[in-house]
Formats: structure tokens, C-alpha cells, sequence
């Protein structure tokens, strides 16, 4: 799904909305499973957090955004079109930013949280001075979002570097490949952490699957 938002997910996103308005059909997107259980991130995010984002949010990100295609597939009225394109945004970003997450966590038992030597690595401390260095700019940067959004590693094309850059409310990250990203809506983590954002931002990284990472972060170096 979901190597690599821009070069996957957003682009069959844009190519399947014009092939199916371009054919009057819309094709259903899905919520995808999950590569391990809800119960498989304890203690560092719980069961019942996973659950209801998964089956609750994500589920209504994918139900708002196949509507809001079938609106727009459905008319050929350009206003009606225009009016569907917040809908469209927010439930495709909603879409593609869930996809990605799931991805980028790990059970510990399965190596989330562990940071191996290789690029990765590498290029963390070469951006950043330090591992830890960089996990607290990030923390910082993704707990300082008002209100919702998103913390990512990104890596920028343009400059062949690793950054941390944020985005609004359910909007996918277009500037830069995603390679890390961070859910700080609050349903994300405030039936466990309440309105401590530091602690749930602190956890996490015990649960980061750095493989993923890493491969991402490969896939964009051969781009």
C-alpha cells in the first residue's frame, strides 16, 4: 500500500479518481487489516485505542471518501465537482495517513523501537546531530500542531535530506517522501494518555517500526 505515500498511495489515489470519473464508476476503497492485533502495542498504546481508531476513524475515512467520489463521479456539474473537493481531501489524506501509520508501528516483540545501523540511521545523525536529538525535535515539532494534525520524517527530494515537517488536520504529505509519521489527532491516544501529548509522543517511539522506515527511506533514495 503504502511504501510510500507519494509515489503509491497518493498517486493510484489520483489516477484511480480520474479513471473513474472518466468512466462514471467509482471503485470501493477499503480498510485495510492491520499486520498484527489491536492488543499488540501494549502497553505503549492500548487495545482499546487501536480498536476504535482502526475500525471507528479510519472506517470513516474510507466510507467518506468512496461517497464523496461517487458524488463526484456521479455529476457533471463543475461546482458540485469543486464543492466535493474538501471532502475529497480530507477523507483521501484520512486514507492515506492511516494507511501509512499502521505500517510504521510494530509490536517490541517484533523489533518496533529498535533503530538498527544502516541509512537510516545515518542519515538521522548526519541531519540531526543524534538519534535522541532527533526524537526530541520531532516530539517537539508534532506537540506544538494546534489542534489536529500529523509529525513526519520526511525526506526532501530537492535537498536529498531527511526533515521534520507537519501537516493540518487530515492533509497528506506531498512536499517531502514520508518515512515516519506521527497521528496527533486525539483520538490517536487521549483514552490512555488524556491530554499529555509529551507522554503519548514519548511511548511511541518504543513501538516505531524502524524497518519500515528504513525501507521507505531506500525506495526514495532510488527515485
Amino acid at each position: 500500500m503504502l511504501t510510500l505515500a507519494r509515489t503509491a498511495v497518493a498517486r493510484n489515489f489520483t489516477r484511480s479518481l480520474r479513471l473513474n470519473a472518466a468512466s462514471g464508476s467509482a471503485a470501493l476503497h477499503t480498510l485495510p487489516e492491520l499486520p498484527y492485533g489491536y492488543d499488540a502495542l501494549e502497553p505503549h498504546i492500548c487495545k482499546e485505542i487501536m480498536e476504535l481508531h482502526h475500525k471507528k476513524h479510519h472506517q470513516a475515512y474510507v466510507t467518506g471518501l468512496n461517497d464523496a467520489e461517487k458524488k463526484y463521479t456521479d455529476t457533471s456539474d463543475v461546482k458540485t465537482r469543486i464543492n466535493l473537493q474538501a471532502a475529497l481531501k480530507f477523507n483521501g489524506g484520512g486514507h492515506i495517513n492511516h494507511s501509512l501509520f499502521w505500517k510504521n508501528l510494530a509490536p517490541s516483540s517484533s523489533g518496533g523501537g529498535a533503530l538498527k545501523d544502516g541509512n537510516l540511521k545515518d542519515a538521522i545523525i548526519r541531519d540531526f546531530g543524534s538519534v535522541e536529538k532527533f526524537k526530541e525535535q520531532m516530539n517537539a515539532t508534532t506537540a506544538a500542531i494546534q489542534g489536529s494534525g500529523w509529525g513526519w520524517l520526511g525526506f526532501n527530494k530537492g535537498t536529498r535530506k531527511l526533515e521534520i515537517v507537519t501537516t493540518a488536520n487530515q492533509d497528506p504529505l506531498l512536499s517531502h517522501v514520508p518515512i515516519i509519521g506521527i497521528d496527533i489527532w486525539e483520538h490517536a491516544f487521549y483514552l490512555q494518555y488524556k491530554n499529555v501529548k509529551a507522554d503519548y509522543l514519548k511511548a511511541i517511539w518504543n513501538v516505531v517500526n524502524f524497518e519500515e522506515a528504513e525501507s521507505r527511506l531506500a525506495q526514495a533514495l532510488k527515485d
